[in-house]
């Protein structure tokens, strides 16, 4: 039995490392692995591209609203028996969407019919345990754990953890694509799953809850009483206090919406930036390009995070996310490609940041798990949503671009509501 206390360094530092490979593992429930599976699959189960959306839009939603459960069932029993039990989840689902059209298939001789609202509620099932597991509560509990054991390093340790993440997840869709290329889209699917067999023995091996159970504390201080010791007791913030402030749902929701931004044009990658003239391969490879402006963004708001306001990384993150939507709406123009780039580089390099730091900064650590579930439920109910109204939106007005209407609309509402959101304190509410 691994124990933190004798390490000849401070445990948080493998912490940050395996928390960080934890949040990789939860790729193949992330939109980033599903995107690439989108035609191939549809294909195989005779889905069209709305049926296939729609799908994925309910199987999230789903997920979305049992999160929040999961948060709390977290806090309970701790980061190794949640963590391990969702990436054991993800592998087994993993293997059961390889064998979708076989289990499509069977459902449809049991019952004697052949209708596409059997594959579609086949993937209903399994984009649900997907992303219920690896979106949700695959990556709560390893950010949440990484982020219990620094306090005044916190945001340069997820300034190495982000951008670790950034281009885990830019890279992804090409070697997923690589996968299914040598090995089919089945076989991709199934060599993932064999991959995190592995991380799960990570996991039970290397997992550790809270730095105070083995007799340490945080950033390896030896300060008996630490800031992240004061607000995981009495500064701490329930779940419902937490409700009651505008700060939650302002950082929330624009977490939610960069969600639901980036997961609408990742799952419809292909044929969004085909609008752009872009081939499939250059299509994919726009989030590379993306990835160096994310990381860059990243890397400067976690270094500055231990000492400015989150305030206002709230603002430059709307600010991002309007440049996404006027690159949105201009799609069919070179420069529409370009201020995508830049827009969801800043906001997916912010994302890591103010999902990471918020919650333990603003509302402490006791009730860590419940507050950040329920802002995860939310950005999960995002991204649900996202790839839905892009392929609508396509359908009915034959471009993507103009979701941007609807961003912008959404977006002036942030700027409006954010101006009150600063640091909460107990018992004051907005």
């Amino acid at each position: 039995m691994i124990k933190p206390q004798r390490f000849p360094f401070f445990y948080g530092y493998l912490i940050a490392l395996v928390g960080t490979i934890g949040i990789w593992a939860s790729i193949p429930g992330q939109t980033a692995g599903v995107s690439t599976f989108t035609d191939p699959v549809k294909d195989a189960l005779s889905l069209t591209r709305d049926q296939f959306s729609l799908a994925y839009m309910i199987g999230t939603l789903l997920s979305s609203i049992v999160l929040t459960r999961a948060g709390k069932l977290y806090d309970r029993y701790g980061v190794r028996p949640t963590a391990a039990l969702a990436v054991l989840v993800l592998a087994i689902t993993l293997l059961l969407c390889s064998y979708s059209p076989g289990i499509s298939g069977l459902l449809e001789s049991l019952i004697g019919i052949r209708h596409w609202a059997i594959p579609f509620v086949v993937m209903v099932g399994l984009f649900f345990m997907l992303r219920f597991s690896g979106q949700g509560v695959l990556t709560m509990t390893s950010r949440n754990m990484i982020m219990k054991w620094f306090d005044q390093m916190r945001g340069r340790i997820n300034a190495f953890s982000s951008v670790s993440v950034s281009l885990g997840f830019s890279a992804s869709p090409l070697l997923i694509d690589l996968l299914i290329q040598h090995f089919s889209w089945q076989g991709a699917w199934q060599v993932m799953a064999l991959g995190l067999v592995f991380v799960l023995g990570m996991i039970l091996l290397f997992y550790k809850d809270n730095p105070e159970s083995y007799g340490l504390h945080p950033d390896g201080s030896d300060s008996e009483i630490s800031t992240a010791s004061q607000s995981a007791g009495r500064d701490a913030f329930t779940l419902e206090e937490a409700k009651k402030t505008r700060s939650f749902w302002m950082y929330a929701l624009i977490l939610a919406f960069h969600a639901f931004f980036v997961t609408g044009l990742t799952f419809h990658v292909v044929s969004l930036f085909a609008e752009a003239g872009l081939t499939r391969t250059e299509a994919i490879s726009i989030f590379l390009p993306m990835t160096v402006v994310s990381v860059l963004t990243s890397l400067i708001a976690n270094f500055m995070s231990d000492w400015m306001r989150l305030k206002v990384f709230l603002y430059v993150m709307i600010a991002g996310a309007l440049i996404a939507s006027f690159g949105l709406l201009l799609i069919k123009n070179e420069l529409g490609v370009y201020l995508l780039i830049i827009g969801l580089g800043v906001t997916g390099g912010l994302f890591a940041v103010i999902n990471a730091i918020t919650w333990p900064r603003y509302y402490g650590r006791q009730h860590l798990g419940a507050i950040s579930g329920k802002a995860m439920s939310m950005i999960v109910m995002a991204s649900a949503i996202g790839p839905y109204l892009f392929s609508v939106a396509n359908t009915l007005t034959a471009t993507y671009g103009s979701v941007g209407y609807v961003s912008l609309a959404f977006l002036l509402f942030m700027l409006i509501g954010s101006l009150k959101a600063n640091r909460p304190m107990k018992g004051n509410t907005d």
